[in-house]
């Protein structure tokens, strides 16, 4: 794991000029990779590149970057890991390819020497992102994994091409107009996060997924990436061929698929261990570290001091049962008030997930003692995990079935009681309902539901599941009716079933652009690598290969990871009502942290970002305080983007 950055110029620059400059970019992302740097710059060519180093496989000098190939034909920067480097490293051999040490970054060389960019791409299993300069064809391709695990952003003005692992290498690098695109705010209020291949600033892109962007000239405006993987067509070819075994069979193979992913991703030359939540699919990966490790696998997890939120001691108790050797970090609100003012810098764009907070602290534990993690994500978008697939279909269907006027009235009758009201009744019936019909904030879910009963079609419904702010144009100045990628997927994936277009549109856009972008970035934010099994791309087509009832069987989710965990931990030790990696936003922003979003929300402070109606960030943070409302995080996304516009000295 490292970081990357580089420039490819039409303007003449001499070789002090573009290294120069490339050292400028690599500086801020040190914490991507302590361990050592290199740049290396062709005046020529007009190409830069740099590089920060996390050493992780082959910790001598023979994985040093840039990295040259043996004929001198290609130069490569590369962040992430190439899992299956050692079969490709015998199949390079036995063409008569010779290695110096045993990185996997020496084996991309000469795999693209052999097979080419594109060919050799489709044979990486892993996490990665790629920039290669060919010196042959006198072409940079940038290459991105297909889950999007690793990022790669890029930035063009006429003459200049900058790219990098984050946007703050671009930012200090030449020439960088950080003006910000207003439909990208809008996006950002609503999803939480700026949907690729936008980013919040006008002349910059996410580059998506499962790409390869190729430039042949700095002068010419950046051509269309190129996909070499794409999870619709997973989608398609698995919903196409079903798996054709029995219900045992489909659990074996997906435990047999994931050993695999896992075995693969314990390989390293320094400390490894894994990040624990106690959930389904944290415990799932450490059970399958555990039963292929030599020792107790070391594991960590974080509490907090409000018990609807602590899942701690689910945990422990998970690593007790399997005998890893486990840490645990609690969390109040005071600790909480000393992480928040670091996110900005952490975060290139405004990012509003509070389970950054946990997710850096448990990382931070993790790194006093390993180099690299292994952790749970993507099980949720792969097997149905989230509640809002449970209710999610069922509301569509309500939707179809039920006159728009009844369900209206049903809004309205819903409505009629304050959200905190609704949570006091949650509390007092709730020992008498069974686990899994318990909900914590009922109060926010019941007005979020009383505003979904008054939409008209799926696209709709689904649309407000997963938004903060349901009407972002409510308390911006500057409106925006452009669709991101994420409306444009989920009105253009209409011919696939309700929960499979669901899964699929969020495994395209909230899992890179949301979910991995956190654990990326709050895990290099403090020199950890985090690696994600769940999302081996073999476990991915292997999911959409299962029917739905593997992966949501009535309510219960993720039917077919919890067979395969259920053959390592108790069942009763896992069966709970979803919890995920959340925090007490509600109790600390009234209390703690009421301070520190107070000054952020200031009328002069909402007037010098520019972007903000006045009135109506004030009325909705007053009725917050009041108790008159429970939306937290809607408030929090203008807390975290007042933060972040102050931090990185952007321009409405």
């Amino acid at each position: 794991m490292c970081g990357f950055a580089g420039l490819l110029t039409a303007r003449g620059w001499n070789e002090d000029a573009i290294t120069d400059w490339v050292g400028r970019m690599i500086a801020p992302i040190h914490h991507r990779g302590p361990d050592s740097s290199g740049t290396w710059a062709d005046a020529e060519a007009g190409i830069g590149l740099g590089f920060r180093r996390l050493a992780i496989i082959d910790l001598s000098e023979n994985g040093h970057q840039p990295m040259t190939s043996a004929t001198g034909r290609f130069v490569i920067v590369f962040n992430g890991e190439v899992y299956n480097h050692g079969q490709l490293r015998r199949e390079l051999a036995a063409c008569g390819h010779r290695f110096r040490g045993h990185s996997d970054s020496e084996v991309i060389l000469p795999a693209f020497e052999e097979w080419g960019i594109e060919a050799s791409t489709r044979r990486f299993i892993g996490m990665f992102a790629i920039a290669v300069w060919d010196r042959t064809e006198r072409t940079l391709s940038l290459i991105r994994d297909r889950l999007g695990i690793k990022p790669v952003v890029v930035y063009a003005r006429p003459g200049l091409v900058t790219f990098g692992s984050e946007l703050k290498s671009l930012i200090r690098g030449p020439d960088f107009d950080r003006t910000v695109d207003p439909a990208a705010v809008s996006s950002y209020l609503r999803y939480l996060y700026v949907p690729a291949p936008q980013t919040v600033f006008q002349h910059a892109i996410k580059l998506l997924p499962g790409h390869i962007l190729t430039i042949r000239s700095a002068a010419e405006p950046l051509p269309e990436p190129v996909p070499y993987w794409s999870a619709i067509d997973a989608a398609d070819r698995g919903l196409a061929e079903p798996f054709g075994g029995t219900e045992a069979e489909a659990v074996d193979e997906l435990e047999r698929l994931l050993m695999d992913a896992v075995g693969l991703r314990m390989q390293a030359d320094v400390p490894l261990g894994a990040l624990l939540s106690g959930g389904i699919d944290s415990s799932t990966v450490v059970a399958l570290m555990q039963k292929q490790a030599t020792r107790p696998v070391r594991t960590y997890s974080i509490g907090f001091d409000h018990s609807e939120h602590n899942e701690a001691w689910h945990a422990a108790r998970v690593a007790a049962y399997l005998g890893t050797d486990h840490a645990e970090l609690h969390v109040d609100g005071d600790t909480a008030l000393a992480v928040v003012p670091k996110l900005a810098a952490f975060a290139d764009e405004p990012f509003a997930d509070p389970s950054q907070i946990p997710t850096l602290l448990v990382c931070e534990l993790a790194r006093r003692e390993v180099t690299v993690a292994l952790s749970g994500d993507g099980g949720d978008e792969l097997f149905a995990g989230y509640n809002r697939y449970v209710h999610g279909r069922r509301l569509m269907a309500r939707v179809r079935a039920v006159p728009r006027g009844v369900r209206r009235l049903i809004a309205t009758g819903i409505g009629t009681l304050q959200a905190d009201r609704w949570d006091q009744a949650g509390r007092l019936i709730s020992p008498f309902l069974p686990a899994t019909a318990r909900h914590r904030l009922l109060g926010q879910k019941v007005h979020k539901l009383k505003h979904t009963l008054q939409l008209d079609t799926e696209f709709e419904v689904y649309r407000s599941l997963v938004s903060a702010w349901q009407d972002p144009g409510e308390i911006l100045l500057a409106k925006s009716d452009r669709d991101s990628r994420f409306e444009s997927l989920l009105r253009s994936l209409e011919r696939f079933e309700v929960l499979d277009r669901m899964m699929l549109v969020d495994q395209m856009t909230y899992l890179p652009d949301e979910l991995l972008t956190k654990v990326d970035q709050m895990s290099m934010a403090v020199s950890l690598e985090a690696r994600v099994p769940i999302l081996d791309h073999r476990v991915v087509e292997f999911s959409w290969k299962l029917p739905q009832s593997a992966k949501l069987n009535d309510t219960t989710t993720k039917w077919a990871l919890r067979q395969v965990l259920f053959r390592h931990v108790p069942r009763e030790m896992i069966e709970r009502p979803k919890v995920g990696f959340s925090v007490p936003l509600v109790d600390w922003l009234r209390g703690p942290l009421r301070g520190w979003a107070e000054d952020l929300l200031s009328s002069r402070r909402l007037k010098e970002s520019g972007q903000f109606d006045v009135n109506g960030v004030s009325n909705a943070w007053q009725r917050f305080l009041r108790g008159e409302s429970q939306r937290a995080l809607p408030l929090w996304t203008i807390l975290m983007y007042q933060q972040w516009q102050h931090a990185w000295n952007a321009s409405a």
